[in-house]
């Protein structure tokens, strides 16, 4: 059964940070690009960022550009999403998503095959 689980979640103060962690199973996700995406009330989902296969391709949307950073575990079936410099605007739900392709397909949500459940990221002014 193929599963993406997020964790790492919850309430920071605006320029704080977090730390979110997706572990993959089911299938050999180590071959596959993965991403974030998040959703804001009343919003639709959107894409943050992806990574390729290897971990040597990382994708950002203008956003958060400089001030998160996509990364894969040493098995490659865990992806991480560091986020530095929290704003109240990133406050959301935040998805980890996977590709069932090596390389970065796009940044919309058909480019992607596999959800999580989502995690709930609150950002405090």
């Amino acid at each position: 059964q193929v599963q993406l689980v997020e964790s790492g979640g919850g309430l920071v103060q605006a320029g704080g940070s977090l730390r979110l962690s997706c572990a993959a199973s089911g299938r050999t996700f180590s071959n596959y690009a993965m991403g974030w995406f998040r959703q804001a009330p009343g919003k639709e989902r959107e894409f943050v960022t992806a990574i390729n296969w290897s971990g040597g391709s990382t994708y950002y949307a203008d956003s958060v550009k400089g001030r998160f950073t996509i990364s894969r575990g040493v098995a490659k079936n865990t992806v991480y999403l560091q986020m530095n410099s929290l704003k109240p605007e990133d406050t959301a739900v935040y998805y980890c998503a996977a590709s069932t392709t090596s390389y970065y397909r796009g940044s919309a949500s058909v480019d992607y095959d596999y959800w999580g459940q989502g995690t709930q990221v609150t950002v405090s002014s």
